[in-house]
């Protein structure tokens, strides 16, 4: 790996120029001591370096491998890549070690907090542009990396050793209270804490610039105390700390440029914010308290970014267009109103001025009465506008996907909302683009072919809830440099066309979806036809293409003969699709609740196989390559027959524990003939809210299980009581002398007694199926607790366990009742799947204090059950 990494670094010098480099190579990586995180990072250096044996001696031979004073768990690579950033960029990469892991704010908001912080210097006007340089550099030297659910991460040897070198300046402390030892001998410029239980604590830490406040304690924050302690700020950010008191104490901070409050509960903005000169930015994302925004925040005029999200605001103070300097505004409110001249005044006419917008995110949008109001925002002159969302209540749509029969809108409702969108056309520098919650029949004009090769900046486009879009607009095929492709929720859409347009010629721009490379499709329920013929060549980037719910019946010819680069195919209830074949380019397939899936065949490079629940496959054929198969379905009694058709490496079970225990018996299992030929076999099955508490592994002929016993030290002893119910009746006569707790899985109805001594019982159904039981001769009055049953379908509770003495711990736990079912006596339930479980015999019982029974599950299914196997511990 290591030298691979470095290879790609040079890989446009010839064969000789790599073979002279080899030696400083391999001594690199020698320094790196195989540790990943360090090669990456190397790499990241000599990717700025010229490609020659100079360049790179240069780095062999830094004097940063051998430098003093550094802990031992520090890596020198990490700060030979930190001794080589520009001064600049040093800052800016310390700052990333402030924040919790579980909590990385977006690029955006690392970029806003460096501008806050001074560490992008520059026009105004190219400070944002700046900082995403910054960033850019920090990610292509390997120093932070692309997260799975964010932006960014930062790798925890990284972490450490930013942290070392900000330790005189900066204070991380995520986990705990903040210990008043940890204030006493520095003086800090950035804080990150999750509590700040006393200000006064922080009485000598008068020089911090930067203050992150997560979730507290219950409690107050009175920010009175802390805007006297920390008079300073620069950056305030309170994250999740619900109960604030003294807001219009954010005044005394007249230094403050970053304002966030987050997940907050409270209800307004200081009424003089408008004195806080310096601000630029304000967040108050989540909290839903807050109705308006403070009249004064239109004086602010160095303000660079306003974010509203999921806030309850509905209105904008006249004068906002007087902002001139916003680079950013999130959830703006489409909103109409008269003025004192009984004119109608729109808020859109706001944004009209504002020329500099980058970003840009509108609510509301079914408000506005007409398209002339919408041209007043002027989207069109913005000239910088990269990021549009524009969206409108989604009330259409019921929680199932579907049209609301109670919100459904007029013809002129829906023609009114077409102009609207119409006349909101973005600038052609535009990136992002998300619609959501559209109630138009058509998508906007400007989306329409003609209009769409103008639009070569365009690379993301995201629409969500298309009430009543019947078909998709031409343009979106068109898009020219288009990467990113996301319909969610459009039920009233049967069929998808891909064609030419009225192009004339076989240019790159003519074929459909030219640079493509992530397409999915979801929610639309009634999608059954997806025309793309054979002959047609489209999406000839396509890497990664998700269908999920809808009834589509086939995939189109042309995707098998022109998406030469999928790699990845996911189908997720698609409910008429009955096979897949001839995708020879595809590595990863993952399918899922399809009930008609019947066949998948010639896939030759397929490598990794999910299939869950799809009870009609019984074909796998022509997937030679295929490594590992995980295979999900807990209502399968045998294996499939397909599996004797593949031979992947290895398998991935998650099944049913009569089935698993099963295979567990190895060769003598019914089963094994099926899986025999697979290197490696992991099964698992799941009890209660454990999804894999029974597992068998196999693994180079050896066979491991948990289902025959458990831990001996607790004296468990654990079995499955199956048809052979004496021999395991005298098994447990034997063994239960020897265990003070037992803990079986029971399969059918069976007696014991005495039961004198237990003090504690756990009555447990098993996979959701009905439990009913009754108790005679047994002494409830000294069970100390009873828990009845959780995550089971029903339980039917005798009246002397009900009627027990208050002081007694008693629990249902998560329990829905059968409506036929009663409470009363010794009722149990005598549905189909009901089993009885009583306590009459077994006289080895009275040696027993713990005794929990876990139902298995309904009795049709013990016939699949063979040999009982009951070991002690």
């Amino acid at each position: 790996m290591g030298f691979n990494c470095l290879q790609v670094v040079s890989a446009d010098k010839d064969e000789l120029v790599i073979e002279n480099l080899k030696s400083i190579g391999f001594g690199i990586l020698e320094r790196c001591g195989g540790l990943p995180v360090a090669i990456k990072a190397i790499a990241g250096i000599l990717i700025h370096k010229e490609i020659n044996e100079i360049e790179w001696g240069k780095v062999l031979t830094s004097p940063s491998w051998s430098v003093d004073g550094l802990p031992d768990d520090i890596n020198h690579a990490i700060y030979l890549s930190y001794d080589d950033l520009a001064p600049c960029l040093k800052q800016c990469l310390l700052y990333f070690s402030l924040f919790p892991t579980h909590s990385c704010p977006s690029r955006n908001s690392i970029i806003q907090l460096w501008i806050s912080e001074g560490f992008v210097n520059g026009n105004s006007n190219e400070r944002e542009e700046l900082g995403k340089e910054y960033y850019n550099e920090l990610m292509m030297r390997n120093l932070i990396q692309k997260g799975l659910s964010t932006d960014w991460i930062m790798h925890d040897v990284v972490r450490s050793f930013c942290q070392h070198v900000a330790s005189d300046e900066a204070l991380a402390s995520h986990v705990g209270r903040l210990k008043d030892t940890d204030l006493d001998s520095k003086r800090y410029r950035w804080l990150c804490v999750q509590n700040i239980s006393n200000c006064r604590n922080f009485q000598k830490q008068d020089s911090v610039r930067t203050l992150h406040l997560y979730g507290r304690d219950n409690g107050n924050l009175n920010l009175s105390d802390l805007c006297s302690t920390f008079s300073s700020l620069r950056v305030l950010q309170v994250t999740k700390v619900q109960h604030i008191i003294s807001i219009d104490s954010l005044c005394q901070l007249k230094n403050l440029r970053f304002l966030i409050f987050d997940y907050t509960q409270i209800s307004r903005l200081p009424d003089d914010i408008g004195k806080m000169k310096f601000l630029e930015y304000i967040g108050i994302s989540n909290c839903e308290e807050i109705e308006e925004l403070p009249g004064s925040i239109i004086k602010l005029e160095r303000l660079r970014c306003v974010n509203l999200f999921r806030t309850s605001i509905n209105s904008i103070p006249r004068g906002f267009s007087e902002l001139t300097n916003l680079r950013t505004v999130f959830s703006f409110p489409a909103q109409m109103c008269s003025t004192s001249s009984k004119e109608e005044w729109c808020s859109l006419q706001e944004l009209g001025p504002l020329s500099d917008l980058w970003s840009l995110s509108l609510v509301g949008l079914e408000n506005v009465s007409c398209g002339s109001f919408a041209a007043k925002a002027k989207l069109g002159t913005k000239k910088h506008l990269t990021l549009l969302n524009l969206n409108c209540k989604d009330n259409q749509l019921g929680d199932d996907g579907l049209l609301r029969e109670e919100g459904d809108i007029s013809m002129d409702e829906q023609r009114r909302i077409e102009e609207v969108f119409d006349e909101l056309c973005p600038p052609h520098s535009l990136e992002v683009l998300t619609i959501r919650g559209y109630s138009g029949q058509r998508l906007p004009r400007w989306m329409a072919w003609k209009a769409a090769a103008k639009f070569d900046k365009l690379r993301s486009v995201w629409l969500e809830g298309l009430a009543y879009c019947t078909k998709l607009p031409d343009g979106l095929l068109h898009f020219p440099c288009l990467k990113f492709l996301t319909i969610n929720s459009a039920p009233t859409i049967k069929s998808i066309e891909q064609h030419h347009g009225n192009y004339h010629n076989h240019s790159q721009a003519a074929v459909p979806f030219p640079k493509l490379e992530f397409l999915e499709f979801t929610g639309m329920l009634e999608w059954e036809e997806w025309v793309w013929e054979d002959t047609m060549q489209a999406m000839p980037l396509l890497e990664k293409l998700v269908l999920s719910r809808c009834k589509l019946r086939e995939l189109p010819l042309g995707l098998a003969s022109h998406a030469k680069s999928l790699k990845f195919l996911k189908l997720y209830k698609v409910q008429n699709l009955k096979s897949l074949k001839n995708l020879s380019s595809v590595v990863d397939l993952d399918v899922q609740d399809n009930p008609s899936m019947e066949g998948i065949t010639s896939m030759p490079k397929l490598r990794i196989l999910n299939i869950v629940y799809c009870p009609k496959l019984t074909v796998l054929e022509g997937i030679p390559a295929l490594q590992t198969l995980f295979l999900t379905d807990y209502s399968m009694k045998t294996l499939p027959g397909y599996l004797q058709d593949v031979k992947p490496r290895s398998l991935v079970l998650d099944c049913t524990l009569p089935l698993l225990s099963d295979i567990s018996m190895g060769p003598s299992s019914s089963e094994w003939d099926k899986i025999s030929h697979i290197q490696q076999i992991h099964g698992y099955a799941p009890e209660m809210h454990i999804r894999r508490r029974w597992y068998v592994s196999y693994k180079a002929s050896k066979l491991e299980t948990n289902i025959a016993c458990s831990s001996k030290s607790r004296g468990i002893i654990d079995g499955l009581l199956m048809d052979k119910e004496r021999q395991a009746e005298e098994f447990l006569t034997n063994q239960a002398r020897h265990a003070k707790e037992m803990r079986m899985v029971v399969t059918r109805q069976w007696s014991l007694e005495p039961h004198n001594n237990i003090r504690e019982l756990s009555i447990c159904g098993y996979l959701g199926y009905i439990v009913a039981f009754s108790i005679e001769n047994l002494p409830v009055e000294n069970l100390v607790p009873v828990n009845l049953v959780k995550r089971c379908m029903t339980v039917c509770c005798p009246q002397s366990v009900l009627d027990r003495k208050p002081h007694k711990e008693f629990s249902l736990g998560r329990t829905l009742r059968h409506p036929n079912d009663s409470l009363e006596g010794n009722a149990y339930s005598t549905t189909e799947r009901s089993m009885l479980i009583q306590w009459i015999g077994a006289a080895w019982l009275s040696y027993i204090f713990v005794l929990t029974l876990v139902a298995s599950p309904k009795m049709d299914d013990l016939n699949l059950i063979h040999d009982p196997r009951i070991v002690a511990s």
